[in-house]
């Protein structure tokens, strides 16, 4: 008897185990400049972007302290650095003072080269730091930001930090003649006028332009002034100065000063009376400018 051929297909067992999914965690996504990771943005609330800064205080602490007039407040350094540089980068300032830009380079584990004019400020600021410090994150040079041979002296700093440029510039310089920090002819707050404290602030500017990595950002803490009966902008003309530097300005910021300051005590109704006389408005701001170097660079005349 003849087998029937079957017409149905054999079918081969095919195994019924799901394909394994690997689980990678996403990349972290970060700006050339900072460490933010913009997968998790929302964790960064504290992380200011807007133009309106309001502080009530002064921060204290952490190496912080308010012992030398004109300094900066610790919060603009905090938001900028952790807006325009990573860990472990270098941050350039011109106008060192009493050393607020290092003393948080260090808390947030970055580094920095400050400038100061005064001999004896440059002393009384290294006392603030151990000495291994001073030699591995923060290096202080007494000499004359707006001079031709500053360069020279940065670029030895930056070769003991094991780098060629800065990574982040500050500038606070004085509010032309408002406040007089020394008898030195080439402090801008001894310059004859605004047009002079201008071209020397320029200077300064230059030199810090040559020594920011192409790329990277640079703020201008600066107010204005009143003199003579004119409101004088010195914010803005630094701002031109900067520009023609060969900076690109990227944001102005206002910052309040009430609080951050020296309390003026009975002082402040003598003020009120002396804006109502002479027909002006008593400060309560100032600014904080960001700029930015060009990838690029092309040094302008």
């Amino acid at each position: 008897m003849a087998v029937k051929k079957s017409n149905l297909k054999t079918k081969t067992k095919v195994s019924q185990t799901p394909d394994l999914k690997v689980v990678t965690k996403p990349k972290v996504l970060t700006k050339p400049y900072n460490d933010i990771d913009l997968n998790n943005w929302k964790d960064y609330s504290h992380v200011l972007t807007d133009t309106l800064w309001e502080f009530n205080s002064r921060e204290k602490g952490n190496g912080h302290s308010y012992d030398y007039h004109g300094n900066y407040i610790p919060q603009i350094a905090h938001q900028l650095y952790e807006r325009f540089t990573k860990k472990g980068d270098i941050v350039l300032d011109m106008f060192f003072g009493s050393g607020t830009s290092g003393i948080e380079a260090v808390n947030m584990n970055r580094r920095c080269i400050g400038v100061e004019l005064k001999q004896e400020l440059v002393d009384y600021v290294s006392q603030k730091f151990d000495p291994k410090t001073l030699v591995t994150d923060v290096n202080i040079i007494c000499g004359d930001s707006a001079s031709s041979d500053i360069g020279v002296k940065i670029q030895d700093r930056l070769a003991v930090m094991g780098s060629e440029k800065a990574q982040f510039l500050v500038l606070h310089p004085p509010y032309d003649d408002i406040i007089k920090f020394s008898d030195k002819k080439e402090d801008l707050s001894n310059c004859a006028t605004t047009e002079d404290f201008y071209d020397l602030f320029e200077e300064v500017a230059r030199n810090g332009y040559e020594q920011l990595e192409n790329g990277r950002f640079a703020a201008l803490i600066i107010g204005d002034k009143y003199a003579k009966g004119e409101y004088i902008p010195l914010s803005f003309g630094c701002m031109e100065r900067m520009n023609r530097a060969g900076f690109v300005t990227k944001a102005i910021i206002v910052k309040n000063i009430e609080g951050n300051e020296k309390a003026k005590g009975k002082q402040a109704n003598l003020w009120r009376y002396r804006a109502l006389y002479g027909g002006f408005y008593i400060f309560k701001h100032e600014y904080i400018m960001v700029f930015q170097k060009p990838l690029k660079s092309q040094k302008k005349k």
